[in-house]
């Protein structure tokens, strides 16, 4: 177990996780459904939160509303910002700053988090005299709840959350519908990778039936970038490297991008989470990486592989966490220091000998 500076919380390292039984399935329902008249629910989600993590959490949010719970909160570590492409989400008038969140809510429920350190300051909130409900799809999931709803074969963690707001009685308005889609198409690559099965457009379709319009949230979500952003991507983009022989031959591409980039060009942060697509793009290369500043001699890492090289045990091997395809973790030292240790991490043959060669 590992401890977790400044909470009492213990964190057991990644075990195999098979998804929620219906054990587990219906304690999450039990936890809900206990609620004293007056109970306050907190819902949090992970540091820098992406489409899969605030939608889940605020359409679920929305969700407990329409069950009749009245005291909901949602939040999420510093910094408070909501990304510019979540504006426009339903249910933004639950979110409060972290500093503003309830101390002992009766029921906490955590979205999109594989570890209790992507909760930051929140991360106390867990050890609290209310029951801790987990939902993820993380493989790399800790298990840190009371109870855990995690499911590696989800395409999204709002999957999971459809699947709880469905045993819990709570059908889906265009409002919940709005921030599951967001949630589900971000973290499908607008239904573009391999994770998207047969079950993720039955989902989607059962979401488009509400009435909401796709095409306007993929404009909105997908297709607008202010053109500093357009200028800044053309100048990290232009100081990628190619590394053929990296992952065992498999091929590497990286890029990184500074502070100093995003004052130059005047953007926020959020905006460089689209970088990796055009990144990943590259033919010669199944790891692609991206390494952003966050700090003085701290980087936000994103890793992306087409299929032979599973980028979560890189991951997770340097403190962070995710799935085969797509993963990450927090760098410290230099950018090259950062990268050195992914391509070291790279180079060590997948279990059971040679390269990870599962597509």
């Amino acid at each position: 177990m590992t401890a977790f500076p400044g909470s009492t919380l213990t964190e057991a390292e990644p075990a195999i996780v098979t998804g929620p039984t219906d054990d587990d399935w219906d304690a999450a329902v039990a936890a809900v459904r206990r609620l004293p008249p007056d109970g306050r629910v907190l819902l949090v989600c992970h540091v820098n939160p992406d489409g899969d993590a605030l939608g889940s959490m605020l359409g679920f949010g929305l969700g407990l509303r329409r069950l009749g719970v009245r005291q909901i909160q949602a939040t999420f570590p510093d910094p408070p910002e909501v990304p510019e492409p979540f504006r426009g989400l339903p249910g933004l008038e639950l979110l409060v700053p972290a500093a503003a969140a309830d101390p002992a809510p009766d029921l906490v429920i955590c979205f999109d988090a594989a570890s209790v350190s992507r909760l930051g300051e929140l991360a106390d909130r867990l050890a609290g005299p209310g029951t801790a409900l987990v939902l993820d799809h993380h493989a790399s999931n800790t298990g840190f709840g009371d109870v855990n709803l995690v499911d590696p074969a989800a395409a999204a963690t709002s999957v999971v959350a459809e699947e709880l707001l469905a045993r819990l009685g709570v059908a889906l308005d265009a409002g919940i519908a709005e921030c599951l889609y967001v949630a589900l198409s971000t973290d499908t690559g607008s239904f573009r990778f391999d994770a998207t099965t047969p079950a993720v457009h039955e989902m989607a379709a059962r979401l488009l039936a509400t009435g909401i319009r796709p095409g306007d949230i993929s404009r909105r979500v997908f297709d607008s970038r202010p053109f500093g952003a357009v200028r800044l991507f053309g100048e990290v983009l232009g100081r990628a490297r190619l590394e053929p022989e990296a992952a065992t031959g498999h091929g590497l591409v990286w890029t990184y991008a500074t502070l100093d980039d995003l004052a130059r060009h005047e953007q926020r942060p959020y905006v460089l989470e689209a970088l990796i697509d055009p990144v990943r793009c590259t033919a010669e290369a199944d790891v692609s990486c991206v390494v952003k500043q966050t700090g003085p001699r701290e980087w936000a890492v994103s890793l992306r592989s087409k299929g032979a090289t599973d980028v979560s045990r890189v991951a997770v091997a340097l403190g962070g966490g995710g799935h085969r395809l797509a993963a990450g973790f927090t760098g410290r030292g230099t950018v090259d220091e950062v990268v050195e240790r992914i391509r070291v991490e790279l180079a060590v043959p997948a279990p059971g000998g040679g390269a990870d060669r599962r597509g």
